[in-house]
């Protein structure tokens, strides 16, 4: 039986007249990547500081193992590895002794895992923190937190600063730990990171979610890629309901379309000396863009 690690029912934050939270719920399981979708403003970040307690709700619950997050703090907080998008660390110490205290704090051991993650990410331990630029400082939070031995691992914008290999190694980090039955919670605006990584995406706007499920499970909600070959010519196409972005190069056709428009629209290719054609799901991008576009939201 997969276990709820985390829980977030009903949750609402205000900053003064602003709703900022609106009726948040969501679990992530053992062994699961839950993805926070959205643009900066969404309320990713508030989120995520409300659900370690560092902001006060004004109503709904989180549980972490059944354990009451919101007042049980300190016991919970044992429990959960979490670095922010923007860190900041002692400038006087080295990153090495950084990585060090930041493991006593969480009650946890430099092991050779730290040693091992510390070669991975190309961190060098023996200089100061002032001198670490933001990549550097990003990565001696990551290699504490992937040391740490917990029940769920809390990254908002975790490779903001990182090069593109480092954020590679951020992501198998990842797959390690929900391979070893691990919970994650992963806030992102970087799509190509989610779609590698997260089992559940939800998809934040101003503070709501307004869609929560798998990649396949979110497909539907834009359109899909059609690429044709035909022998004719086929632009009256673009007039039909549900086809949009529809170029005609020769005998290469290229269109999306809704997947309420789909049948009718495969039913009239075969008019047009139709020799080839291929289908291929919405990317997240596309996905997201549809959610945002015009600023509509979509019903659940």
């Amino acid at each position: 039986m997969v276990n709820n690690v985390l829980q977030v029912k009903n949750l609402d934050k205000f900053f003064g007249r602003f709703h900022v939270l609106k009726q948040v719920t969501f679990t992530i399981h053992q062994g699961e990547v839950f993805a926070l979708l959205g643009p900066n403003g969404a309320g990713k970040s508030t989120l995520i500081r409300t659900i370690l307690g560092l902001l006060k709700p004004k109503s709904g619950q989180v549980t972490l193992n059944g354990q009451n997050a919101l007042t049980e703090i300190v016991a919970t907080h044992q429990r959960i590895a979490y670095v922010p998008g923007d860190v900041y660390l002692w400038p006087n110490l080295t990153g090495g002794e950084i990585i060090d205290l930041l493991l006593r704090i969480g009650g946890h051991d430099h092991t050779a895992k730290t040693d091992a993650l510390i070669k991975k990410f190309a961190l060098d331990p023996t200089k100061k923190a002032r001198t670490y630029s933001k990549g550097n400082r990003q990565k001696v939070a990551l290699i504490a937190a992937f040391s740490a031995d917990v029940d769920l691992y809390i990254f908002d914008e975790p490779t903001s600063g990182l090069d593109p290999l480092q954020a590679l190694n951020f992501q198998s980090e990842v797959l390690a730990l929900k391979a070893a039955n691990k919970a994650v919670l992963l806030s992102s605006h970087i799509l190509d990171e989610v779609e590698k990584t997260a089992d559940q995406i939800a998809i934040i706007r101003q503070g709501e979610i307004i869609e929560t499920g798998e990649l396949q499970d979110l497909q539907h909600i834009a359109n899909l890629n059609v690429l044709a070959i035909v022998t004719e010519d086929a632009t009256e196409l673009a007039a039909m309901p549900g086809v949009t972005n529809l170029t005609q190069n020769g005998q290469r056709l290229t269109f999306t379309v809704s997947h309420a428009g789909l049948p009718a629209v495969t039913k009239q290719l075969a008019q047009y000396g139709l020799k080839d054609l291929r289908m291929t799901p919405p990317t997240l991008e596309e996905i997201f863009l549809t959610y945002y576009k015009d600023g509509a939201v979509h019903e659940k």
